[in-house]
């Protein structure tokens, strides 16, 4: 998943509390794949198993757990509800009796263990956590049998009507699993640490195709009924569906795009260079386990930039740029497909596990397909979202979250989804590759890679593993890094990686001259990337005259450009000064786009003047049924705060 920076949400008077209100058993799977070679026998590198508690489930995995899941789904548009039967087999300790699942707003109509009917309970709402579901089982019980329905209201689907996709033609319907939303339309057992294959069998219009995180159609068939088979176990936040009137366009021979029809050409131009991210990845850290890489583009309203469910990416069109110029976001999703997905943090105060080594492994990629020169001001772009969440949690009093380990007790577990830990995370393993060698470096995360492969693992096994397999192996390499600093204390240490960019100094050097009396006519900007764009944008003050605002528009055409993230980035200074001439811009992109990433450091702008708030208020009524709850109910606490 691709990260959302908090720098904005903590200005102006602590304008909220970010989701506060609303993904273990570290035992591996016995099962064997055959679509990898990856396999931890015969290792001989020390493993601990400490088996964190997951504070954010129900299940208790070291008595009964889940092993596979068969599913099958009525998706009803209507109704705005799924409906179905969920049979899982299990696996019951010795002097156990019951099993539990996490739920949340499902209805649970029946339940049978092996065939019989079984009286189950349901408990009381806890906050964050949803229901209990109880079940009774012996050791010997081998499957369970639940037959539910979604609310109309869950909070990982998002219905679309036909108006609010790309054709407007067709009715539009997916899923956003992570951190816990899983148990929204699946009962399961919502934790990370807990792993399970599946199959699927989807019925959806007749006119529409289902596709999921799994072997997916590549056609629309006449019966609108679908199967799907994930032979790899995967955690509960993996589990993906997606349902519209979609195309497919293959674009390697184990990479491809899903998309409405109106968007399929674009797409599988932007993402042309899927298979050559696919090699450089397999080239740095092994054999892709996943069999196919492909990428579905979703309607605007999706909350994040990519999300890495296995075998199927879900994109935003925000990144379809025209030009390939942000298609870093798939070598991260495509990244994923090691760190997080093959190798999974055991519960969420881990989770700089899965997004640090992400946007590192991300980084190598663009490195390996585009130059040096590119992944470095990548890099700097990470060092400045990183700089600007630590200031910005420190002076509102959370500087506790700027730790790579997290403390999520009692609260939702998308609060870390922040800057600290992808881009904190992402300098820390930085600083151990300039300090051992990258050659070392490569062969201990491919070793690691191998040996924790459909397994999970924690922080402080990680450690462990890092000080016997790497560290201990090179003289004064622990001392330099000074690893539990990184992970234990707060803010940036001071050891971090200094990244240098011509492109860089290049665009901070025409900021300074504009802000010198230069006219922006007469900045050299020729040729420049969208990052250098991103750099001058943040180097320019805060507050700017509408003349100023005017100027730069007029010469650099922010307002109408096709890159969101240069859009984004113009917009939060569109909000701050109150440039009216560019709220119809504004107001577009505000109500069309979904991504949590733009909307919320430019509705904080509006929010935090007493002119624009009732501006804010106005749009968000607008917005709101393009966006999902992940979106909806940050802005609603944003506005909230405000009262």
């Amino acid at each position: 998943m691709q990260k959302f920076s908090l720098q904005t949400l903590f200005s102006s008077l602590v304008l909220f509390s970010l989701l506060t209100a609303c993904n273990s058993d570290n035992k591996t799977t016995d099962q064997t794949l055959e679509t990898t070679e990856l396999s931890a026998t015969d290792s001989t590198v020390q493993m601990t198993t400490s088996n964190p508690t997951d504070i954010h489930t129900f299940a208790v995995p070291k008595e009964a757990k889940v092993k596979h899941l068969d599913l099958k789904l009525n998706v009803d548009f209507e109704s705005k509800m799924l409906s179905g039967v969920a049979t899982y087999d299990i696996e019951v300790q010795n002097n156990v009796d019951k099993i539990y699942l996490d739920t949340r707003s499902l209805t649970i109509e029946n339940v049978e263990v092996d065939g019989q009917k079984a009286n189950f309970e349901l408990e009381n709402e806890v906050e964050h956590l949803g229901q209990k579901l109880s079940i009774p089982v012996t050791p010997q019980s081998e499957k369970i049998t639940i037959t539910y329905k979604t609310s109309s209201e869950a909070e990982a689907l998002q219905w679309l009507s036909k108006e609010q996709t790309a054709g407007k033609k067709s009715p539009f319907l997916f899923t956003q699993s992570q951190a816990i939303l899983a148990r929204t339309w699946v009962p399961t057992q919502d934790s990370p640490g807990i792993r399970f294959t599946y199959t699927a069998e989807v019925t959806v219009p007749k006119d529409l195709m289902a596709v999921m995180s799994a072997e997916n159609p590549q056609q629309k068939n006449d019966s609108g009924v679908y199967n799907f088979k994930m032979e790899q176990p995967i955690p509960a936040y993996l589990l993906a569906l997606s349902v519209g009137d979609l195309r497919f366009q293959p674009i390697g021979e184990r990479t491809g795009v899903y998309a409405e029809p109106s968007v399929i050409s674009k797409a599988a131009y932007e993402f042309e260079e899927m298979d050559k991210m696919l090699v450089a990845a397999e080239k740095l850290y092994g054999k892709y386990a996943w069999g196919r890489y492909d990428l579905i583009v979703l309607p605007p309203s999706f909350p994040f930039g990519g999300m890495e469910n296995p075998r199927l990416t879900f994109a935003t069109p925000t990144i379809l740029a025209g030009d390939r110029s942000l298609t870093s976001l798939v070598a991260h999703e495509l990244a994923h497909s090691w760190s997080g997905n093959l190798v999974t943090n055991a519960t969420w105060n881990d989770f700089w596990l899965n997004e640090g080594f992400t946007v590192y492994f991300e980084n190598r990629i663009m490195e390996e397909v585009y130059g040096k020169d590119y992944a470095e001001m990548l890099a700097l772009i990470s060092y400045q979202d990183l700089k600007s969440e630590v200031d910005a949690m420190t002076t509102n009093n959370n500087a506790e979250d700027t730790k790579l380990k997290l403390d999520l007790k009692d609260r939702n577990p998308d609060d870390g989804v922040t800057s600290i830990a992808y881009d904190k995370g992402f300098y820390f393993l930085k600083l151990i590759e300039n300090t051992v060698g990258r050659e070392k470096f490569d062969t201990f995360l491919n070793q690691y890679f191998t040996e924790f492969a459909f397994k999970t693992t924690n922080t402080e096994d990680f450690l462990n593993y890092l000080e016997t397999n790497l560290l201990s192996k090179v003289e004064g390499a622990n001392e330099k890094i000074n690893p539990k600093e990184w992970i234990y204390e707060t803010g940036i240490p001071s050891n971090i990686p200094k990244i240098e960019s011509e492109r860089y100094d290049k665009a901070i050097a025409a900021a300074q001259a504009w802000k010198d009396g230069t006219p922006a006519a007469q900045l050299e900007t020729t040729d420049w990337t969208f990052q250098q764009w991103l750099f001058f944008l943040r180097a320019l003050p805060n507050d700017l005259t509408s003349q100023q605002m005017q100027e730069l528009d007029k010469q650099f055409k922010f307002s109408d450009t096709g890159n969101n993230e240069v859009l984004g980035e113009w917009l939060i200074k569109v909000a701050h000064n109150q440039y009216e001439k560019s709220y119809p811009q504004m107001r577009t992109f505000l109500v069309n786009v979904g991504r949590r990433k733009f909307l919320s450091p430019i509705y904080t702008e509006l929010i935090a003047n007493d002119k624009t708030y009732p501006l804010a208020k106005e749009i968000f009524e607008e917005a709101k049924p393009n966006y999902h709850f992940v979106s909806s109910s940050s802005i609603e606490k944003m506005l909230a705060s405000k009262k």
